[in-house]
């Protein structure tokens, strides 16, 4: 029995012992974030986050069995005394995501957070790295600031088109501290944009902030921890603040936003001293302004005029004598408009491009190539005498006598100006503007200096989100295509989705918005960008009662009507954003939003059951339209057809939204008005045999009855007919504008006509992507026939060279090309099923990163072997669809295919084998 005994001991402890080993080799989750991504925020908007964390790659791991979060006021609380919320063990897979379900939090707190997960061996991780968050000033009673600035509009400085312009301000203000600082939290915004400085040094690298919201609504607000930048004794704040979005005339459409009075700045800098004791700093009647400095005007459609004769020694320094400043004026902040935590990320500078070349020199004037269309500003270091004007032009393309083109900037003047105080070589960069432009012109520099390519360099700037995905491929101009495309998005994130920036109007088009955001999705990390963008949505929307949609966001033109395929961006991209994220809060957050949407379709029908009246932009620049000049632009799809296909499109994807949600009734109400308008859609515009009943026929009056499921079976058959009829007839090339380009290829994917979509991707002449790449292209541009190097540039002043919209094929190079596509919401599941063709291709590959990890597929082509190489991660599953294969002559990491735990065949024929795979690595090869 003693024995026995010692035999069990040994037993339990050597088990014990194999277990803690087997623990040990259990990595902790990596990569957390809470709500859209954020990592470690200070200043959140958010009360109520999500957490999510990503399993590590690991062959011990291959899924999530359950997990704990725990949440706690300090460090020292984690993880075994967490006094906000302890989530407890919960069975679950679910990484992504998981609400705050724990105490109620303010503003200002900090907050410190944990995770654990146990494998699907049930084998418990060790816990993470601490994180946190700290929360901004979430209400508008949290400031005891006022709006301060000095009153600019009375000098009644007249701009383009006799708009009010403002000087420019320089603001301080002087204060003591009484010991050294534990802790100081910068709190601030501007009716305006701003640049803060503390003690003569900048306080961050954000450019134009704090951004633009729809400004009668909300006002976003940013916080700065500024601990290291304060000192004992005294102390100095100091403020450039401009006219931006808020006062400029790119918001002065209307009188809506308040837009004709004087810029002011709303800042309050709270510290704790190490001596325990608290200070608050305020925008108050005390502090000073002079419009006296070097920026002498500043605007976003029109460049910056720099004087440095009218600069400043030290004004923002701690020494600097302001006594014959002015006083501010100030004004109490207003109930009415949210003062919130900016919800994504500030523009930054985010690259400098330094190859450039000079293609001119005239006189005292030289052109400058970049040799990429960018967005952002120019760096010029060149020389200059005392008293000279430095002018700076800038230009997407040239003329064929290397002038500048610039009728498709319209009233933009886009120059900037820098007057020289001495002789010498002068440093320049732009602060409160922002140029589309690959050319710039210098003229006014000092006449007896030879022009150099240091001369000039390129900021491009953009919102601050990460890269997602990469796409690349064996073929040159499908790379460049890539290349365009992900140039286009950058430039025109801009703290808001813009449809152009460098003519006068930067503004937030929805349609252009809704048919870009599967493909921005796939190549950046823009869910925040987007869920932002998205409230601003919903804040104009709340302006009219029918549910109206503007059709630019935020709607400084005061739109009267919704336009069809426009307005439906507050349907489609919550539902985009959810698919690529997995993230159910954007569904909840628009949920109301999408139901008012369709309504206003509905509050548009009058004699005919379910076919709205209504306005419509069409299918926006349909190639070879019936009709010249403006009206041309509309297309030749009848916008009647359009209104149709998205009211029945939004009302179906709020009944599978209402379905994610739960709202069983909602779901069976909006599914059957799909239905209802369906149906009133074909007998309406397409005859027994599914023909469209126009004489002038469309790709895109068949795409959206295919894509949106608007045909019964025995139609949708026939219309797939008369659309490849279409096709034929334009010689395989687009007939499609901006609401028909994006679901092309998705129609001709889900019919198996994927080799007659890469031949018309393929083709090199108009209208076609290689088209715009063959006469110089570096961005997406707005007509498929901007310019051609034989006929020049397209007559009409709509012309802009750096539009995102046709950029849409994006999603089909990862999707098809590549074979990389999501099957579940957020990449739970995954599928990696690419159909090469050899005739334009011998390789592509893609990557994202997927809210599990790194998912990837690359194949390429050679010696007769078609070699598949992916990646799965963990927490995922993935059917990889492998073409030209059999059960039979198909390799698995170098040896014969056998079913394993992590390798399961679905199906197999004499074309393709389809396998489910566990997360890990795999290479496939197949004899062609």
């Amino acid at each position: 029995m003693k024995f026995r005994y010692l035999f069990l001991v040994t037993s339990f402890i050597s088990l014990t012992f194999l277990s803690s080993c087997n623990n040990a080799q259990i990595l902790k989750p990596e990569e957390l974030t809470i709500s859209e991504g954020f990592k470690n925020p200070t200043g959140f908007y958010n009360a109520n986050p999500t957490f999510s964390w990503k399993l590590p790659v690991s062959e011990q791991i291959k899924s999530q069995f359950a997990y704990q979060v725990v949440v706690a006021s300090s460090k020292e609380l984690l993880p075994n005394n967490a006094d906000l919320w302890d989530s407890e063990k919960q069975k679950s897979a679910q990484s992504t995501f998981v609400k705050y379900q724990g105490k109620i939090l303010e503003s200002r707190q900090k907050v410190y957070w944990q995770v654990k997960y146990w494998n699907q061996d049930e084998n418990a991780s060790d816990w993470s790295e601490i994180n946190f968050f700290e929360l901004g000033l979430l209400k508008n009673a949290d400031w005891q600031a006022k709006w301060a600035g000095l009153d600019t509009a009375k000098d009644s400085i007249k701009g383009v088109r006799k708009f009010l312009m403002h000087r420019p301000q320089y603001l301080r203000k002087g204060f003591e501290l009484s010991s050294d600082v534990a802790s100081a939290r910068l709190y601030i915004t501007a009716k305006g944009v701003f640049d803060v400085h503390l003690n003569g040094k900048d306080v961050s690298d954000d450019v134009m902030t704090p951004g633009w919201t729809p400004y009668n609504h909300r006002i976003e607000t940013l916080t700065y921890d500024v601990t290291e930048l304060l000192q004992a004794g005294k102390n100095a704040l100091a403020v450039e603040l401009a006219s931006g979005w808020h006062s400029g005339r790119i918001s002065r459409r209307t009188a809506l936003y308040d837009n004709f009075s004087s810029p002011k700045i709303l800042c309050q800098l709270e510290l704790i001293l190490k001596d325990g004791s608290k200070q608050t700093i305020i925008s108050d009647e005390s502090w000073k302004g002079t419009t006296n400095g070097p920026i002498r005007l500043a605007s976003i459609y029109d460049g910056e005029v720099y004087d440095a004769n009218f600069e400043i020694p030290n004004w923002n320094a701690i020494t600097f004598d302001d006594s014959n400043w002015e006083l501010v004026e100030v004004e109490a902040v207003s109930k009415d408009v949210k003062l919130a935590p900016k919800r994504h990320h500030t523009v930054k500078n985010q690259l400098v491009l330094k190859d450039v070349e000079i293609v001119s020199v005239d006189e005292n004037s030289a052109v400058f190539n970049l040799k990429q269309n960018m967005v952002g500003v120019p760096k010029v270091k060149v020389p200059m005498k005392k008293g000279d004007t430095l002018k700076i032009r800038f230009s997407e393309m040239l003329l064929k006598d290397n002038t500048f083109y610039t009728k498709n900037y319209r009233s933009a003047k886009s120059t900037d100006y820098y007057v020289a105080a001495k002789d010498g070589v002068v440093e320049y960069v732009p602060k409160f503007t922002f140029h589309g432009f690959q050319f710039v012109e210098l003229s006014g520099y000092d006449k007896n200096a030879k022009p150099d390519e240091s001369w000039v360099q390129g900021i491009a700037q953009h919102s601050n989100f990460e890269k997602k995905g990469t796409f690349t491929s064996s073929h040159d101009k499908l790379n460049q295509l890539q290349s365009n495309i992900t140039w286009g998005l950058r430039d025109n994130f801009f703290d808001i989705p813009t449809d152009c920036p460098q003519r006068d109007e930067r503004l937030g088009w929805t349609g252009d918005a809704q048919v870009i955001a599967p493909t921005s999705l796939f190549n950046y990390d823009v869910h925040a960008f987007w869920t932002a963008w998205l409230q601003s949505l919903r804040e104009n929307q709340s302006e009219h009662k029918d549910g109206m949609v503007p059709f630019i966001v935020p709607d400084v033109l005061q739109t009267k009507n919704g336009s069809s395929g426009w307005g439906d961006a507050a349907v489609i991209i919550p539902w985009d954003i959810y698919n690529a994220t997995g993230d159910i809060t954007v569904l909840e957050e628009s949920y109301e939003s999408a139901k008012k949407w369709v309504g206003y379709y509905q509050s548009k029908v009058k004699k005919q059951p379910f076919l709205p009246k209504m306005h419509s932009f069409s299918d926006w620049l349909q190639p070879y339209p019936s009709k010249s000049g403006k009206m041309g632009n509309r297309g030749d799809t009848p916008k009647d057809l359009i209104h149709a296909a998205f009211f029945a499109h939004s009302a179906h994807l709020v009944s599978k939204i209402a379905s994610v949600l739960g709202k069983t009734d909602d779901a069976k109400k909006y599914k059957n008005l799909y239905k209802a308008v369906a149906n009133a859609f074909e007998n309406e515009f397409f005859d027994e045999n599914g023909k469209f009943k126009q004489e002038r026929q469309t790709q895109t009056s068949y795409l959206l009855g295919i894509y949106f499921e608007l045909f019964k079976p025995e139609t949708k058959l026939k219309a797939q007919k008369y659309l490849l009829e279409e096709i034929k007839n334009a010689d395989y090339h687009l007939g499609t504008g901006f609401l028909g380009t994006p679901i092309l290829p998705k129609v001709l994917d889900d019919m198996g006509e994927i080799d007659l979509m890469y031949k018309i991707l393929f083709k090199e002449t108009y209208p076609s992507w290689f088209y715009s790449i063959n006469q110089g292209a570096t961005t997406m541009w707005e007509r498929w026939n901007s310019f051609s190097k034989e006929g020049g540039y397209n007559a009409q002043s709509m012309n802009s060279l750096n539009h995102y919209a046709y950029g849409a094929i994006g999603q089909w190079l990862y999707e098809r090309i590549a074979g990389l596509t999501s099957l579940e919401p957020g990449y739970q599941k995954i599928r990696i099923a690419p159909i090469p063709n050899t005739k334009f291709l011998t390789s592509a590959s893609a990557s994202v990163k997927t809210p599990y990890g790194k998912a990837s597929s690359s194949w390429k082509i050679e010696d007769d072997s078609f070699n598949l190489d992916v990646v799965i991660p963990p927490n995922t599953t993935a059917e990889i669809h492998i073409p030209n294969a059999t059960q039979n002559n198909l390799l698995v990491n170098g040896n014969d295919f056998t079913e394993t735990s992590n390798l399961k065949l679905m199906s197999s024929d004499n074309n393709t084998v389809k396998l489910l795979a566990e997360p890990g690595t795999y290479n496939f090869q197949t004899k062609l």
